[in-house]
């Protein structure tokens, strides 16, 4: 019981800890810097998760091998789609960054031009802006604008 209290005193200690006192821990512990512009709570509950699985005990064994294996699996579908997504295809190269471009069916694009809001929703075969499908971006930024644009460019893609 009282080395229970120990710990939840040192938990609650941790709370008083400055920014850099905390950036400081997590770098001891994890051997490299805390990732840019993380918050301080997060700090916070990572030493005291450390604190507590050093004292109490981390992980089970079981769920060791489950996180492995989750991870494992992850990292092979990541693995998969990058090797699908740098396809050269006339000579075009297609990366991810390309590919992350695309709006996904369902998405809804919304741009103000002019003191209008125009809504733009994707679906499979093109893109629907006022009741009518078109097959671009580029062909509702220049309906919008009257102007040769981007379409992904003008809507924020």
């Amino acid at each position: 019981m009282r080395a229970k209290l120990n710990i939840e005193a040192e938990v609650a200690a941790l709370g008083d800890l400055s920014r850099e006192e905390l950036a400081a821990q997590w770098e001891r512990i994890y051997r490299c810097a805390p990732p840019k512009g993380v918050r301080r709570e997060l700090l916070i509950r990572a030493a005291a998760w450390h604190l507590q699985a050093k004292r109490l005990g981390g992980f089970s064994t079981e769920t060791r091998r489950m996180l492995r294996s989750a991870i494992d699996r992850v990292e092979k579908k990541i693995a998969d789609r990058d090797s699908q997504a740098n396809v050269v295809d006339d000579d075009i190269k297609v990366t991810n960054a390309q590919k992350r471009k695309q709006a996904l069916p369902g998405t809804r694009l919304v741009r103000d031009w002019n003191g209008k809001t125009h809504i733009v929703d994707v679906i499979e075969d093109g893109f629907v802006f006022e009741g009518k499908i078109y097959p671009s971006l580029s062909s509702i930024a220049r309906k919008i604008t009257g102007a040769h644009w981007s379409g992904p460019r003008f809507f924020g893609l």
